[in-house]
């Protein structure tokens, strides 16, 4: 086997091309896209960057070449010889000489091409013409009859990563090129075409592997028995297969096999598994992978609450502390392995269990299953359908079976996928978004999710559960039961964000909320790095930033930066200044989502998941993401960290009464004191208790606030505070527009550190969510807390990891150092300048 992966060169052969690209031809790297191929060799500016997005639509509709000399040795008389591309995008025509070899219009499946006749020592130019995907899409939609979708642009007609025409986050640049590895594989006799371990566990913790073996027989020579082996856990089984059969399956036992378990439940022991195929003049082939021993079950029984959804790892329940995931760069060649362990450790740093791989989105590299194996990070897969309607017609439902069949059996041997989803709201918008009458009885992809898909995972890997959509009322057709009741299955929240407020979050108990989010921001170097004014000035340097047209080409919402003020508007305020805004726009978006999962997780087991919509944005962009386009974590994340913490306190009512939900998702009981008392915001004490507490493993417990702590006689200038081993929470009955917060509270100096900087804080009076900006130091720098609320009389010691800074004591002011109190101190101004504002607490 042999990769071929140099000596490219890329040239435009028909679209609007810009002159100084015609008969240009430049060195191409593969894998790669036809945009950073162009980036590198300095021809066009970096398409995430201020306005360049939108300089670069002429791509939409340019077709490419991309070429290499390909010397293929003489075949032996029982050699095969293969050409493997494991990744095109999309629309391409693959020809070796003056022979074509097949066309393609999937980049979510690969292709294999017989050259055997044309090796034969000779030198010939392999070339992949690459069609622009948006001119093929447009054609399919005239020959098929127009489907709704939540966009404008065809991603629905043709087999591509639908975001790649852009999303309500992410970039239009409409990508092309050989976007995976591409091979000469050369082989006799047989090889193994598939592997498809089916891995249990006996209820005696007898570990089963069952593998499942398709081979591919040369058909060059008279054909011969074969022997399989599989080697797992010092385990060793082996099968002949007779002349001219092409398939095997062998069981393996493992006794006592270690269980692999989802972060926070337990280890992730791996263990490699080799398949081998062997004939009478030796091995032929080998695959090799590492399993996890694990069971996995959706539980969707009815109850008296309507229909759960709660997945059972090694028969144990498990609460989903989720987040949805896309790309990680809209350029999905420069997502390295090293770049996704970033990312996901950050997801464990905020006590995330679940990635939701989003149906708008790519079946992930091997890199990204391994690494979720090693961590424990559980992964729900969505089959590649989102928010549109999909016509059931040739080509596209052959070419999405065979997709789905390739990669569901690709990622059978990774213990961290645990659910297999058939789109994203595709039932949901057929019901709802008026699609029906757009249709007037056209196909729109039902029979995938309720039929094809289901069927694939059946067919091809029964150890996993599947659900037809998300959002999905398990097993009621949408006129018995809405697809997006909260009452059962899952239930995607965007009425808050869209339409209502966020206290709208606590109106409904959801049994499993697979999407929720609010906007935020990003973080300001982000922004500094990669979006500046129209006429190259800072944001905050110009008047109306958020009118600026590049500003706008990074926020792509609906009525986004309108959102974003009617969201903090009766939380916050909405400051004038546009750095007062971006540290207000990003804490209303950490509350907000704390909000929501804080009330989620108060009601397990009823409710059994949240996945935060998103962990991860793919370029600097205003958008729902906790870690930004730079990698650099917004407030979101910091309130994660919180809201998913293992053990946690919050406040929540039950019936109209304040209760505190203590939150237990550990293996162990908690016991302890619970504080609980009244007090002013300057600590002046009113009232308090305490109680002892025991809460279960795996529970919630609600402890009743009592009347005397809970009814406050002066809501603008008290609050409410419990402690529990160390663990706090503060309740307001009002907004903080309506709250006596000292701008002033925060008393604070720095310390220097081995790494960076120490930096204490003591609270004067309550200091509400108090954030260290670190980013506006150091590009590099890094805090280890954040959104930090103290009472009166509290400290805290951040630790700031950076270079060593010329100005200290930068990390103890604005726009460093951040809080809740200081935007008071904004209203209060804007309310002096302007009496008809807003009005603030005096």
């Amino acid at each position: 086997m042999s990769t071929l992966h140099d000596g490219w060169t890329l040239r435009a052969t028909a679209g609007p091309v810009p002159e100084d690209l015609l008969d240009t031809a430049v060195p191409a790297t593969v894998p790669g896209s036809v945009h950073t191929d162009l980036l590198d060799a300095g021809l066009i500016g970096d398409p995430y960057a201020e306005a360049n997005e939108t300089a670069l639509t002429w791509m939409h509709d340019t077709d490419w070449r991309l070429s290499r000399t390909l010397h293929l040795d003489a075949a032996a008389p029982d050699e095969h010889v293969d050409l493997v591309f494991e990744g095109l995008d999309t629309v391409a025509t693959v020809r070796l000489g003056e022979v074509e070899l097949g066309r393609t219009a999937n980049m979510h499946r690969s292709y294999r091409f017989d050259v055997r006749a044309l090796a034969d020592g000779t030198d010939r130019e392999l070339a992949v013409d690459l069609t622009s995907a948006t001119r093929y899409a447009l054609a399919e939609r005239d020959r098929l009859g127009a489907r709704p979708a939540a966009y404008s642009a065809p991603f629905n007609y043709v087999r591509k990563m639908a975001c790649s025409f852009g999303w309500d986050w992410g970039p239009d640049l409409r990508t092309a090129g050989i976007w995976r590895p591409v091979r000469v594989e050369r082989w006799r006799t047989a090889r193994l075409a598939r592997v498809r371990p089916l891995v249990t566990v006996d209820p005696d913790g007898t570990g089963r592997v069952e593998v499942r073996v398709d081979l591919e027989l040369s058909g060059l020579t008279a054909p011969v028995a074969l022997t399989v082996q599989v080697e797992v856990g010092g385990q060793v089984q082996q099968a002949r297969v007779d002349p001219g059969v092409e398939e095997a399956v062998l069981v393996a036992r493992v006794p006592d096999a270690p269980l692999w378990w989802p972060v926070g439940y337990g280890t992730q022991p791996l263990v490699p598994l080799t398949v081998t195929v062997t004939g009478p003049d030796g091995e032929l082939g080998r695959w090799t992978r590492r399993i996890g021993f694990r069971t996995v079950e959706l539980d969707t029984a009815d109850d008296e609450h309507g229909t759960a959804f709660v997945l059972r790892v090694n028969g144990r329940p498990v609460f989903v502390k989720g987040v949805n995931w896309i790309p990680d760069d809209h350029l999905l060649t420069r997502i390295t392995r090293e770049r996704l362990a970033r990312r996901f450790d950050q997801a464990l740093g905020a006590h995330i269990n679940l990635l939701r791989v989003w149906g708008g989105g790519i079946y992930e590299s091997g890199d990204f299953y391994e690494l979720a194996d090693e961590r424990g990070l559980l992964v729900w897969q969505d089959f590649l359908l989102a928010c549109a309607a999909y016509p059931e017609e040739e080509p596209l439902a052959d070419e999405l079976e065979a997709e789905a069949r390739e990669n569901v059996a690709r990622l059978m041997p990774h213990p961290s996928l645990v659910l297999w989803n058939g789109g994203n709201e595709n039932v949901w918008g057929h019901e709802d978004w008026g699609w029906k009458d757009d249709l007037a009885g056209r196909t729109w992809g039902g029979a995938y999710a309720h039929d094809l898909l289901r069927r694939v995972v059946a067919e091809v890997d029964p150890t996993r559960p599947y659900s037809d959509n998300s959002p999905y009322s398990p097993r009621r057709a949408p006129e018995q039961v809405h697809p997006n009741d909260p009452d059962h299955g899952t239930h995607h929240q965007w009425e808050v964000w869209n339409r209502v407020d966020y206290r709208a979050y606590r109106d409904e108990v959801p049994r499993f909320c697979s999407e929720l989010g609010f906007q935020g921001p990003p973080t300001w170097r982000t922004l500094a790095e990669s979006v500046h004014a129209v006429d190259g000035r800072p944001l905050e340097q110009v008047d109306d930033p958020k009118d600026d047209p590049v500003w706008l080409v990074h926020q792509k919402a609906e009525d986004g930066n309108g959102k974003l003020d009617r969201g903090m508007a009766p939380h916050l305020g909405v400051p004038a200044d546009f750095t007062d805004w971006l540290w207000a726009g990003q804490l209303n978006q950490a509350r907000a989502v704390r909000y929501a999962v804080e009330h989620y997780r108060s009601w397990w087991p009823r409710t059994a998941g949240a996945v935060v919509w998103q962990l991860n944005d793919c370029w600097p962009v205003t958008s729902w993401a906790a870690i930004d386009g730079a990698g650099r974590p917004k407030p979101l994340w910091f309130a994660l960290r919180a809201a998913y913490a293992p053990r946690a306190l919050s406040f929540v009512e039950r019936d109209g009464a304040l209760v505190l939900a203590v939150v237990n998702d550990t293996d162990e009981p908690w016991r302890g004191r619970l504080a609980v008392n009244r007090q002013r915001l300057d600590g002046t004490p009113l009232a308090d208790e305490v109680v002892e507490v025991e809460v279960g493993a795996r529970q919630v417990h609600l402890q009743p606030v009592a009347a005397h702590i809970a009814s406050l006689a002066d809501p603008s200038d008290e609050v409410v505070v419990a402690d529990l081993d160390g663990l706090g929470a503060v309740h307001t009955a009002v907004e903080d527009i309506d709250l006596h917060l000292d701008p002033a509270a925060v008393v604070s100096h720095v310390e220097a550190a081995p790494d960076g900087y120490r930096v204490l804080v003591h609270a004067r009076s309550l200091v509400r969510d108090l954030m260290l900006h670190v980013d506006r130091v150091d590009p590099q720098g890094s805090v280890d807390g954040g959104l930090l609320t103290l009472p009166a009389g509290a400290d805290a010691v951040l630790h700031v990891r950076c270079a060593p800074l010329a100005d200290p004591q930068a990390l103890t002011r604005a726009p460093v150092l951040r809080t809740a109190n200081d935007l008071r101190a904004v209203r209060q101004a804007a309310r002096r300048a302007d009496p008809a504002a807003v009005p603030v607490a005096p």
